[in-house]
């Protein structure tokens, strides 16, 4: 495709709001993103051009406030007013997760100059081709869940008419027209404190290798028996049950120095660039579930080693491994592996052997004890031995 073609095909949001890169812009849902690193040219025939833009005068009305501009472009329009082929404007569309609306006239100035800013940035050689679509992708993909989040949870709650009579249309233009400024600089101001910290974590890794491939400690937490819960428990409680949960798990591991990478209702995955912050973070997570009765008892798995990390999660046998010894690991206990019990005895935290232990001077200097595990077979990672962790009593003096 060519920026000469005018059959081709652009996506916009799935609500044909197309306003990524605009004021307040966010993705919509509901459109598998292309994998990172394949390759999506979608043949002109295969396109679905029926896809189009709403035309509820409310929806309009939102859209507006929301992007701060009128629809004035069609697709081919727009990707020729921000001077880049359809392809590629196709391409960075998709990765957003808009849906394709053929040519019909739905976009905005925002939408143009977002495709002018990433085409910019390739053409300047600041990002690559591939690097640009998966900053696309990455935006697009978070934001997406955030506005889903937002419109499911807070606005909903707030848009129930506030008298008798009213409806919830007639009073949520006025709400998203006194919200949309907080919002977005708040999401600007928490955006900005995630990359100064990331930068920082990255700048101090001395070697380069280690800024894509790094050694972190992976930990896994997951509620014993919660397929039986989806059963017994009505939507709304098993709904406030996982909000609870992964609520109280991420304060947690934000607290006390970890990483919430995502969570999976039952189970929250997070890292740590040291082994004993992981652990403290794990034995935090059981004593906090234990001491709530209307939670189900915790599991926690961790690993330490080398992790590839790509768009905020991580991936590799590292990971893995802190997965198998969650669905391993007895109630309201902690698994780890050999590597991880290896630096908690390198860096202090844990006794390398009983016997170190037993001449343990200074009135307990270990915050964790370590106990082996009889050797067990890993599906997909051969035979493991586990350590269970636990806190360390302090050493009372006779």
């Amino acid at each position: 495709m060519t920026v000469d073609d005018p059959q081709s095909s652009v996506p916009a949001s799935a609500t044909a709001t197309g306003g990524a890169g605009g004021s307040g812009g966010s993705g919509g849902s509901g459109v598998h993103a292309t994998p990172i690193g394949r390759e999506q040219h979608t043949p002109h025939h295969e396109v679905d051009h029926t896809a189009q833009p709403t035309a509820d005068p409310l929806a309009i009305r939102l859209e507006q406030l929301i992007l701060g501009a009128e629809r004035r472009y069609t697709p081919f329009q727009a990707a020729r007013s921000a001077g880049v082929s359809m392809e590629l404007a196709s391409r960075f569309w998709r990765a957003m997760g808009f849906a394709d609306i053929g040519q019909a006239r739905a976009l905005t100035e925002a939408d143009v100059l977002a495709l002018r800013r990433l085409a910019g940035l390739v053409e300047a050689g600041l990002l690559s081709e591939p690097m640009a679509v998966q900053v696309a992708r990455s935006t697009g993909q978070t934001t997406a869940r955030l506005a889903e989040w937002q419109i499911d949870s807070f606005l909903e709650g707030l848009t129930e008419p506030p008298e008798p009579g009213m409806t919830r249309t007639e009073v949520t233009y006025p709400l998203v027209e006194l919200l949309l400024p907080e919002l977005e600089e708040f999401l600007v101001y928490v955006w900005r404190r995630q990359l100064a910290a990331a930068t920082g974590r990255v700048v101090q890794v001395a070697d380069d290798e280690e800024m894509v491939d790094r050694r972190l400690a992976v930990g896994f937490a997951d509620l014993v028996g919660f397929t039986r819960l989806t059963r017994r428990l009505e939507e709304e409680e098993l709904g406030e049950l996982v909000e609870s949960f992964e609520t109280t798990s991420a304060d947690l591991v934000a607290a006390h120095g970890g990483r919430l990478i995502k969570t999976l209702g039952d189970e929250v995955l997070y890292c740590a660039d040291d082994a004993a912050t992981a652990a403290e973070i794990a034995l935090r997570l059981i004593e906090t579930m234990e001491a709530d009765p209307q939670m189900p008892e915790l599991r926690v798995g961790i690993a330490f080693g080398t992790v590839t990390t790509r768009m905020g999660d991580v991936f590799g046998t590292t990971v893995n491994l802190a997965s198998r010894l969650t669905s391993i690991a007895p109630k309201d206990a902690v698994l780890v592996d050999g590597a991880m019990a290896e630096e908690l005895g390198r860096t202090g935290a844990a006794p390398v052997s009983e016997k170190e232990a037993e001449n343990e001077e200074g009135g307990g200097a270990y915050r964790f004890a370590l106990q082996p595990m009889f050797q067990r077979p890993v599906r997909g990672l051969g035979v493991v031995e586990p350590w269970s962790l636990t806190r360390r009593s302090p050493k009372t003096s006779g």
